[in-house]
């Protein structure tokens, strides 16, 4: 369980997560962030064009990071380096993976498998007092987007944390796709589709899924897209 004292990612108490998980079942419009972070992805290509995974980089809000930071040593300069920062990069990626660490494929609406992170590395801005983690997420099957659509979204399905793309590269490819095949990122849903699918929510029970066991988090994230010409 994700709490302060364990300096894990360290986002809610053990109460406030079971308060939201409740919500997201019996009220899923009524759920709202307390932890904010800008991001990035970089798709993950190999040498012959397939997808292997995502490295992703989030920025928090400076109010978390003073949480995240109490009582940590420094060297006496107010600045905390990477390595000072390692054992709380390992705590977090412990803590994300039972989430899968937010991070979710899909090709042709199947959802992918994700493996063990790896890479991980967290920075400490003193400047505007926030914190930088960047891991990769590499997935189990790497993908062949010639054989059809992948998807990708990184969330919070319980929306503790909002997520939010940055305006400059928000999405990036470590190498160039397969010949005919493009990246994109999707537009975030306008606040009539959000609204739309509020209205479509609230007539449903609370045993109601998304269909392809989409959670409710999914339905509202900013998805990124990778198509081949056929």
């Amino acid at each position: 369980m994700l709490n302060y004292q364990s300096k894990a990612w360290q986002w809610c108490y053990p109460w406030a997560l079971a308060a939201i998980a409740t919500a997201a079942f019996a009220k899923p419009v009524a759920a709202h962030p307390h932890v904010w972070a800008d991001m990035s992805s970089q798709l993950q290509i190999s040498d012959d064009g397939k997808i292997t995974g995502v490295r992703v980089q989030w920025t928090t809000d400076k109010v978390y990071a003073k949480d995240a930071l109490s009582g940590m040593a420094t060297n006496g300069d107010g600045i905390y380096k990477p390595e000072e920062l390692a054992k709380l990069t390992e705590e977090n990626l412990s803590a994300l993976s039972e989430y899968d660490y937010f991070v979710s494929f899909r090709f042709n609406g199947e959802k992918q498998k994700n493996g063990k992170a790896i890479d991980g590395t967290q920075t400490y801005n003193p400047k505007d007092g926030r914190l930088t983690l960047v891991f990769t997420v590499p997935l189990e099957t790497p993908i062949d987007a010639h054989q059809g659509t992948v998807q990708l979204k990184v969330y919070d399905p319980e929306f503790f944390i909002d997520f939010e793309y940055v305006k400059e590269r928000p999405l990036v490819i470590s190498k160039r796709l397969a010949g005919g095949c493009s990246a994109k990122l999707m537009p975030i849903p306008s606040d009539t589709t959000l609204d739309q699918t509020k209205q479509m929510l609230s007539t449903k029970g609370k045993d109601w899924k998304p269909d392809n066991n989409e959670d409710f988090g999914g339905m509202f994230a900013q998805a990124a897209i990778v198509e081949c010409a056929q």
